[in-house]
C-alpha cells in the first residue's frame, strides 16, 4: 500500500515507491542516502477502491532511506478497522518493503520490489506482495503478485490465496503546479470469492478507478481523490472485512501530508 509518499495517490491504490521526497541526503563511503519521513492525515484510507477504516479518518506515515544507486527500503503505518479472517478486528497497519528503482531515460523509468503487510491484531490478515511498475511520459504500467492473501473460501474456512492486482495510471502537471493522477486497476483472485445477492461466489475479480489533485502550499502537500469500484453491494459487504455496501462505492478523499 506505499500510500506512505502522497496521501492522495495512496487513496487511487497504486503500489509504488519510485519517488522519495528526500529531506536529508547523508553522504557516506558506500554511497550518498537520501533520507526522509512523512505524516499524513485524511479522511479515510482507501486502498484499491475499499475503505480500510470503515469510513472514518485516518493518521499515516512512514520513513524512507534511498541509496543513489536506486535500492531503498522503508516502512509506512496507518490505522485501520476491519475484520480479519480469523475474526479478529485489525486496528494498525505497518508495511515493510524493499526495492529497486532507475530511470532508462529522462522520461523512462522502472520500479522492482516486495512489501510486507502486518496487521498486528489480526496476524490472519498479514500478507507479502512482489511488484513492479514502469512509467514512460507520464503512463505508469504496473503489477503486484501475492501468493499468501488470506481469504474465507466457499468451504467457510479461510486459507492462502493467489492474487494478481494490476493497473494503468497517468500523471499530468495541471496549470497553477495543481497534480492530476488517473488510474484504473483490475484485483484478480484465484478462485470466485465475492458473493452475489443469493449467497453465492460468482465473481473472482473487480476493477476500481480513481481522479486524484494535489497541490503543495505552504509546505503541505493537499490532495482530493475520488475513487469507485466495479463491488456490488452484496460483493461489498463480505469482502470489506465486516464493512458496510457503501465502503467499496464511490469515495471523496480529502487529505493533508508533510515531507520532513
Amino acid at each position: 500500500m506505499l500510500k506512505k509518499l502522497t496521501l492522495a495517490i495512496s487513496a487511487a491504490s497504486a503500489v509504488t515507491v519510485s519517488s522519495f521526497a528526500a529531506a536529508e541526503t547523508v553522504n557516506s563511503p558506500v554511497g550518498d542516502f537520501d533520507v526522509s519521513m512523512n505524516a499524513s492525515l485524511a479522511s479515510d484510507y482507501i486502498y484499491r477502491g475499499v475503505s480500510q477504516t470503515q469510513g472514518k479518518g485516518a493518521i499515516q506515515g512512514g520513513l524512507d532511506v534511498a541509496h543513489s544507486s536506486g535500492l531503498y527500503v522503508g516502512t509506512w503505518a496507518s490505522n485501520v478497522d476491519f475484520i480479519a479472517t480469523n475474526g479478529n478486528d485489525a486496528n494498525v497497519e505497518f508495511d515493510y518493503y524493499l526495492g529497486f528503482t532507475n530511470n532508462i531515460t529522462d522520461d523512462v523509468s522502472y520500479d522492482l520490489g516486495w512489501i510486507k503487510y502486518e496487521y498486528p491484531s489480526a496476524n490472519a490478515a498479514n500478507y507479502s506482495e512482489f511488484y513492479g511498475s514502469l512509467t514512460a511520459y507520464g503512463f505508469k504500467v504496473g503489477a503486484a503478485y501475492s501468493d499468501d492473501f488470506s481469504m474465507i473460501g466457499s468451504n467457510g474456512l479461510a486459507d492462502d490465496n493467489t492474487t494478481l492486482y494490476t493497473y494503468v495510471g497517468y500523471e499530468y502537471t495541471l496549470p497553477y503546479e495543481i497534480g492530476l493522477a488517473l488510474q484504473y486497476g483490475n484485483y484478480d483472485f484465484k478462485n470466485a470469492y465475492f458473493l452475489n445477492s443469493a449467497g453465492n461466489a460468482k465473481e473472482d475479480s473487480y476493477n476500481d478507478w480513481s481522479v486524484g489533485l494535489t497541490k503543495t502550499y505552504a509546505g503541505l502537500d493537499f490532495g482530493a481523490t475520488y475513487t469507485d469500484t466495479s463491488l456490488s453491494d452484496s460483493e461489498c459487504r463480505g469482502f470489506a472485512g465486516g464493512g458496510k455496501a457503501d465502503y467499496c462505492d464511490a469515495n471523496f478523499t480529502v487529505s493533508v501530508s508533510k515531507s520532513l
